[in-house]
């Protein structure tokens, strides 16, 4: 089972939003039947059964194992991640393109890389898992309090041409030595690109508990 799967399949992506879909991938994360799922749930088996079948015909849920009772082969099925994210590609034609435009300081810019991040990783995802390689990634993540505006515009400044600094020191153009060419008797294999994306934005925030609902808790 995969931590986080992302779906790419417009089909896959409308089966996974069905409420009754999504409350039975989520029983799944540990293995069951129709049967199980249809008292956890509240359905008929009959109706959990047709669930289970769209959810399986777009790969969503995957057969365990086979279990013989009497008459009946009771089939186990168990959800083949343990979380869902619909990829951007779900909806090629209306999908965000940050290379509409290029605004460093613009939220919509911010959401489109995202988007394509969200993308690009289920691609890589998906196939190092079928070459069975580790998917090299590094990430960062942490909050910072600005005291004013101009705080934030000046660390946005200084961490921007921090940044630049280190991708022109560590960035390979590959035009010292060409691949399949040598220098020094030695041949080098081009460099693999990678994707960086540095993001700031505030967090969002949070509802402060009123005195009743705090006495609500305790009971």
């Amino acid at each position: 089972m995969l931590d986080i799967e992302v779906i790419e399949d417009p089909a896959a992506a409308e089966a996974s939003l069905d409420p009754i879909r999504t409350r039975i991938l989520r029983e799944l994360a540990e293995p069951g039947s129709a049967t199980q799922l249809a008292a956890k749930v509240g359905l008929p088996r009959q109706k959990v059964n047709y669930h289970l079948k769209a959810l399986e015909r777009h790969g969503l849920v995957e057969l365990v194992e086979e279990r013989r009772r009497g008459n009946v082969t009771e089939r186990i099925l168990r959800a083949t991640a343990a979380s869902y994210l619909i990829s951007p590609s779900a909806l090629a034609s209306v999908a965000p393109d940050p290379h509409r435009f290029s605004d460093r300081f613009s939220a919509f810019w911010l959401l489109a890389l995202a988007a394509r991040m969200v993308q690009e990783l289920g691609q890589l995802i998906a196939g190092a898992g079928a070459a069975r390689q580790k998917l090299a990634t590094f990430a960062i993540d942490g909050e910072i309090t600005f005291r004013s505006a101009a705080d934030r515009a000046a660390f946005a400044e200084e961490l921007g041409a921090t940044v630049a600094r280190l991708a022109d020191k560590y960035h390979d153009d590959g035009g010292t030595v060409p691949p399949g060419g040598s220098a020094g008797g030695h041949t080098r294999a081009p460099g693999r690109k990678h994707r960086l994306v540095v993001a700031l934005h505030p967090t969002l925030k949070t509802q402060p508990k009123t005195p009743h609902s705090k006495e609500q808790n305790h009971d």
